[in-house]
């Protein structure tokens, strides 16, 4: 017996076994207008971090690294307001421990120097 023509039994779009066309889901679109969701920093500047660990170290290394570290500071501040990196606060801190530890060490070697001298022009001066 062959199909009836007219469906009686409601099969006709709704057949559990039939196979239909898979429908793909459609593709989300992401628009990304005006400002990024997350926030980038800004990159620190490289002669900000130098001129902060020769501020550091200057202690240590007896000022000579703090002429650099204000050196770098210096630079730092330039390439800063020049390019808008981060690092502004470092290059502060580099210059402030740069210039405290060679006006540090430059008053204690003037000291020790004239200390010297002192003892060494006393001695010489006592005679008959």
């Amino acid at each position: 017996m062959s199909q009836p023509p007219y469906d009686p039994y409601g099969y006709g779009s709704h057949d559990p076994y039939a196979q239909y066309p898979q429908q793909q889901p459609a593709p989300v679109q992401h628009h990304y207008y005006g400002a990024s969701p997350v926030p980038v920093a800004a990159p620190t500047n490289g002669m900000a971090t130098a001129s902060m660990v020769c501020g550091l170290i200057g202690f240590l290394a007896c000022g000579l690294t703090s002429i650099l570290a204000i050196i770098f500071g210096h630079i730092a501040q330039g390439q800063i307001k020049r390019t808008g990196e981060g690092g502004h606060g470092m290059a502060v801190a580099g210059l402030i421990l740069g210039y405290i530890v060679s006006v540090g060490w430059l008053i204690f070697w003037v000291f020790y120097i004239g200390l010297w001298a002192a003892l060494v022009g006393t001695g010489s001066t006592t005679g008959y």
